[in-house]
């Protein structure tokens, strides 16, 4: 028995697939971006009126580092303290989780909690538009 194949479209196929990753990266570096600032955004919002530290929520800031095509990107979101004043570690902490003396006032935990979906959902969107070619 004998088939006779006919493929057309294949070569456009095959160099769709090889623009892939890169499309897929752009695509993922960009749910990156968005999904840090909005946690910092939403962490600000949730940070402000705390009397002692009236600054602090503009001290919240993000960083992506884009690693490149087959490494990934990341983002770092929280008090930066070159920005001055209070943003060590300690004082987040403080402010995060509380200590004897002051109450917690959760707002970087709750907005990481808070735009997960939607980085999760952005990633899957990142995944798709890259092999449909977009």
């Amino acid at each position: 028995m004998r088939f006779n194949v006919t493929v057309s479209g294949l070569d456009r196929l095959v160099s769709d697939l090889d623009k892939a990753p890169e499309r897929a990266h752009r695509n993922s570096l960009k749910a990156v971006e968005f999904t840090a600032n909005g946690i910092k955004r939403t962490a600000r919002a949730t940070a402000t009126g705390i009397s002692y530290a009236p600054d602090y929520p503009r001290k919240i800031t993000y960083d992506v580092d884009d690693r490149g095509v087959g490494d990934g990107a990341s983002a770092e979101i929280g008090p930066d303290k070159a920005l001055g004043g209070q943003a060590p570690l300690g004082v987040f902490l403080e402010y995060e989780y509380g200590t004897p003396w002051s109450a917690p006032r959760p707002h970087l935990g709750p907005a990481l909690d808070r735009w997960t979906p939607d980085f999760v959902k952005g990633q899957e969107i990142a995944v798709v538009d890259a092999l449909e070619g977009s």
